[in-house]
């Protein structure tokens, strides 16, 4: 299933990387032909998305990586610092376009050719989708960080490519100069604010965030469903790039034997672990009775209890 996920994860960012190597082909050949300042932009853009594609390969490859001595826990926050590298690129795809268009607001800049113009961004979008169509469904499968980044910086992309096509022929055949610049302002913010988003989400899996509470809760009810199970506490949970990593502590008799106990978790493991994909599951035995330390801050309430409050 890892190997599946992995695999998966590098097809979407070599798909990247062939449509971003496409993308500054035509568009510099679309940029000569036409003068066009967002078309200039456009190809800036496809640039840095180049750039960032090959950020994402790196890292979805070094995230794939089996743990080995140095990192027992694997490699899977190489996603997220390649996430972040994207999203420091958005930020300054977003900053120079905003800066070029409102540098072009205090003139105007003659365009031609708008039907090749338009035509190479009509190629763009057809890519652009076939690409997002296809990051998509690994998304699904992998929810890969870095991917999921990638993804965000193409939807812009489609966002872009209409708006060359709008500034072309609000420009050349309506005779609306500003529109360009305004159209590249409008960008730039969507820009800036998807790089936001991207930053939270990276910076969320570095600090090894708790899993949403829905989620918790679900894994909670899973193992609810073992009647052998008693005061599930200290539950703690992270995502590493593609995989999951919880730990609790449960209580067991102190007259059962090792075996016992055993055998116990190992069913229980299996079936969590079958129930979330991608999961590595360490539980730790106490005695029945058993009180943990009041003064630890990390010790939480049984869980099972506040799964019967909630409900």
């Amino acid at each position: 299933m890892t190997d599946n996920r992995a695999t998966l994860a590098r097809s979407a960012a070599f798909a990247s990387i062939t449509v971003a190597v496409i993308l500054v082909a035509l568009k510099s050949w679309a940029s000569w032909r036409t003068g066009s300042t967002a078309m200039l932009g456009s190809l800036a853009d496809s640039a840095l998305d180049l750039i960032a594609s090959l950020a994402t390969l790196t890292g979805v490859w070094i995230a794939s990586m089996p743990a080995d001595e140095d990192h027992r826990f694997g490699h899977g926050k190489a996603e997220a610092l390649a996430a972040i590298f994207q999203v420091m690129l958005i930020a300054l795809s977003a900053f120079g376009i905003a800066m070029r268009a409102i540098m072009q607001l205090s003139g105007r800049a003659d365009t031609a050719a708008a039907e090749e113009g338009i035509a190479v961004s009509l190629i763009a979008i057809a890519l652009t989708f076939a690409l997002l169509g296809w990051q998509r469904y690994v998304m699904r499968r992998t929810r890969s960080l870095a991917i999921q980044t990638d993804h965000l910086h193409y939807k812009s992309d489609l966002f872009l490519n209409l708006a060359v096509i709008a500034a072309l022929v609000l420009d050349q055949y309506l005779g609306l100069g500003q529109a360009d610049p305004l159209f590249g302002l409008a960008i730039a913010a969507w820009l800036a604010w998807g790089a936001w988003r991207g930053a939270s989400d990276a910076v969320d899996d570095l600090m090894d965030r708790e899993w949403p509470e829905e989620k918790r809760l679900a894994f909670v009810e899973a193992a609810a469903r073992h009647p052998e199970l008693s005061n599930l506490h200290d539950l703690r949970t992270r995502t590493s790039g593609h995989r999951d990593f919880a730990q609790f502590h449960v209580d067991l008799p102190p007259i059962m034997t090792v075996e016992e106990a055993h055998d116990i978790i190992e069913r229980v493991e299996a079936d969590l672990c079958e129930r979330f994909p991608g999961l590595e599951l360490l539980i730790h035995i106490d005695p029945e009775g058993h009180v943990d330390e009041p003064d630890n801050p990390l010790v939480e309430d049984n869980e099972f209890a506040k799964l019967e409050r909630d409900e």
